[in-house]
């Protein structure tokens, strides 16, 4: 929200009660509760009115310090998102005080509040990180007539005549809470969930408010209230309703943000590494559940509007298997229903008499997994609407009417996760699919949530809960293929989240076009999303709108392989690679060969984002904090801390342009070719290939060729490269047995000193080759 007119003058009515100086500090077990006077006190009278602002400086855990801001505080605050869901906080503060400054630490981070003028000042061992300085925290009164309504009050759900006929209106007077922290010369600002817009988020105000607009626009599907930056911290915006962020926006050295509320809080996180500021910041949010190993595979879609039929269905997995592009996993979209039924949680018998025998079917021949489309919103015309308006399962009108609206489907309904019958009615639709073979679904919409003139069965503030509903819905049904299949192997295919939703993968991008323009916005939205604490992330291969032309789709095709998870989705028309020729299908058979033989480092990534937050597909900044260039790069990323991925972005016979940081990268396809770094590469890549980069000190320990799935023996047949280990050096990789955390065995790589080659240890496995560096194969 902006509410300045230039640096020095605020907007035309709008009023600021700005926190100017400390008038009490008490201190508590885990920081000081401040009471700032939001006018100079000189003297008793001076504290006559006016509003006070109530802060708390706390650290719930080490090297985390939260910052609560209250104008008015009542008996039972509203809940804000809830921390620490699998851990508990773990306090670890020094407090100190030396004439009118007081100062907080926890681990090596420092907050030092001064009194008058109020200021906090965040610090590390090297360096001040950020500050809140003088007037940097307020009370604001915009006049609802002045002010640019806000996301959550101008959008489609509360203009749109039939989702609520009768509006409300705004009240005269709308109060924000905002808070800023100074941004240094040379900071940049990452994150806020998967937004599609440029990488480097400074310079742009980004609303943290759920919407459905594509990829091509300024809304995204899952946004989080979380930033991270190349300064060494990041901060969580506690708040689940609507947050706006100003990223040098307003204020062009200032990020501000600002909340519709009495009441907002945000928690400073400091880290050595960018690595270590998503591990503490996963740990207050939760951490990205741990997969099974055969959702790495293919996925194929139906794709939208396009034939469904049991014909064409087996046309294509025959195809794929023929072409050596085996699918892993088939998912079956929207019209497996009958049209203006969705969601009825029935098969069209017109297209799937027998749909238990069919996916028996399909299942055994193929050896694919089934996924099913979904969504929490149920059409008036479904036969099963009736028993949701009788059992009350539906988000309710303040009249205590259905609220309904015509977008999507008729007269549509949205299920109240919040009601426990509710809860139990949709979740026994799915199970009784899961009965007839299906193994996972795609958990698609919920974000198009009503928040105007609506109550909700627990008494949620409709507001609030918009951007946690995407939450709860996805949860729902990941506790459920979890309670059916057991621990490890739950995945749901979402679109919509807000923080907290890593804990229930996968997510894909949502609804992008068929160009090259689109397949960098989906990579912009992944590296964002994953650096708001993700640790996957997907999207639609070849674009979900219209048709690509061969080159886009070859292109894509290597980008979504060797993504984290792939699958092959559109709208209109199909995604099968023969449709874009036989080449593309030689290529898909390439690059999905090398993911399935990547495996046992993959599914050990996959472990690591459980237990410590890291995510798969990596910033390039994530893993070369100190390389300033890797800093603004977004059309490459890391796959893990090894491998460089480079996609292809222009036509062919142009030059693509990637960067290697520094030291002897190694082409994973052409092991004889190797670059040193740090160096811009500028190259034709031909269509049939893709930039993959192994860094040096890397061991990566291989699955057998030809195996034609990802989910296999990890322990027996592997190959061990390792690739330019200095003299002295020694690499232990964990191989894991491939379900759950379970670690099978071991290898170790070694290169002794004044020595040539490398030894090669192995403990539980069967290691097959070794190769180092260009040599031969060797000897164990």
């Amino acid at each position: 929200m902006k509410f300045n007119d230039g640096f020095w003058r605020l907007k035309h009515g709008v009023k600021a009660y700005y926190g100017l100086q400390v008038v009490q500090v008490k201190a508590i077990d885990t920081g000081y509760d401040l009471q700032v006077a939001t006018r100079p006190i000189q003297s008793r009278g001076d504290t006559l009115g006016g509003p006070l602002l109530s802060v708390r400086v706390h650290s719930p855990t080490q090297g985390v310090i939260g910052v609560n801001i209250d104008h008015v505080v009542s008996e039972q605050p509203k809940t804000n998102i809830g921390l620490f869901p699998d851990d508990g906080p773990v306090p670890d503060v020094t407090l100190s005080k030396e004439d009118k400054t007081h100062t907080l630490k926890t681990g090596d981070l420092t907050a030092k509040i001064t009194e008058n003028p109020y200021t906090i000042t965040f610090k590390s061992p090297k360096q001040v990180l950020t500050e809140a300085g003088y007037k940097y925290q307020a009370l604001y009164e915009v006049p609802s007539k002045w002010t640019t309504l806000s996301a959550s009050q101008s959008s489609s759900l509360t203009t749109d005549p039939l989702s609520n006929p009768n509006p409300t209106p705004l009240p005269p007077i709308i109060y924000y809470i905002n808070s800023e922290l100074k941004t240094s010369p040379g900071e940049l600002i990452y994150g806020l969930g998967e937004q599609f817009g440029p990488f480097v988020k400074n310079g742009q105000a980004v609303r943290i408010w759920n919407q459905d607009g594509g990829t091509s626009s300024d809304q995204a599907y899952k946004c989080v209230p979380f930033y991270i930056t190349n300064r060494g911290y990041g901060v969580f915006i506690n708040h689940p309703g609507e947050v706006e962020v100003e990223v040098n926006s307003e204020k062009v050295s200032r990020v501000g943000v600002s909340v519709a509320d009495f009441s907002l809080e945000y928690f400073l996180i400091y880290g050595e590494t960018p690595l270590e500021i998503l591990q503490r910041y996963t740990r207050m949010t939760g951490r990205p559940a741990l997969l099974p190993s055969w959702t790495y595979g293919l996925w194929l879609s139906t794709s939208f509007l396009t034939d469904y039929s049991t014909e064409t269905v087996s046309s294509f997995l025959q195809g794929m298997q023929e072409r050596n592009c085996p699918v892993r996993v088939f998912h079956i979209d929207c019209f497996w229903m009958k049209q203006y039924e969705w969601c009825s949680f029935t098969f069209d018998p017109d297209n799937f008499p027998d749909p238990k025998a069919y996916l028996a079917e399909i299942k055994e021949k193929y050896g694919v997994k089934i996924c099913l489309w979904i969504n929490p919103y149920i059409s008036q015309l479904s036969p099963i609407f009736k028993e949701g308006v009788e059992g009350g399962y539906f988000i309710k009108r303040t009249n205590c009417t259905v609220w309904q609206w015509d977008l999507w489907q008729p007269g549509l309904a949205v299920v109240d996760v919040t009601n426990p019958d509710a809860r139990k009615w949709y979740t026994d639709k799915l199970s009784a699919l899961i009965d007839l073979g299906v193994d996972a679904f795609k958990t698609d919409f919920g974000e198009r949530i009503p928040h105007a003139n609506v109550v909700f069965h627990d008494g949620s503030e409709p507001i609030r809960f918009h951007n946690t509903y995407s939450v709860v819905y996805n949860e729902l049904v990941f506790n459920l293929l979890k309670e059916r299949f057991g621990e490890g192997e739950a995945v749901v295919f979402a679109r919509s989240a807000t923080v907290g939703g890593q804990r229930f993968p996968v997510h894909w991008g949502g609804d992008c076009e068929s160009t090259w323009e689109a397949m960098a916005e989906a990579m912009r939205g992944a590296l964002s999303l994953t650096l708001s604490g993700f640790g996957y992330a997907s999207h639609d291969i070849g674009g979900f709108e219209g048709l690509p032309p061969p080159e886009i789709y070859q292109r894509w095709v290597a980008f979504g392989l060797f993504s984290s998870h792939s699958r092959l989705h559109g709208s209109s028309s199909y995604r099968v690679p023969w449709i874009y020729g036989e080449d593309a299908a030689k290529s898909m058979s390439k690059f999905l060969e090398a993911k399935h033989q990547l495996m046992p480092y993959i599914y050990n990534l996959s472990i690591e984002a459980n237990s410590k937050g890291h995510p798969l597909m990596r910033a390039m900044f994530l893993e070369f904090p100190d390389d300033r260039t890797t800093h603004y790069l977004d059309r490459q990323f890391m796959l893990g801390p090894n491998l460089l991925v480079a996609p292809v972005f222009v036509p062919l016979k142009e030059e693509t342009e990637y960067y290697l940081p520094a030291g002897r990268w190694t082409s994973f396809f052409h092991p004889e070719r190797t670059i040193d770094g740090p160096k811009w590469v500028r190259e034709v890549v031909p269509l049939d290939e893709v930039p993959l980069w192994v860094r040096p000190g890397s061991v990566l320990v291989l699955g057998p060729p030809g195996i034609g799935r990802p989910d296999y023996d990890y322990t027996k047949d592997l190959e061990v490269r390792v690739y330019e280990l200095e003299e002295g050096g020694v690499v232990k990789v964990d191989v894991p047995a491939g379900k759950g955390k379970v670690m099978a065995g071991k290898v170790v790589a070694e290169r002794k000193t004044g020595e040539e080659g490398v030894q090669v240890k192995n403990e539980g496995v069967e290691v097959k080759s070794v190769w180092y560096s260009g040599q031969a194969p060797g000897s164990i």
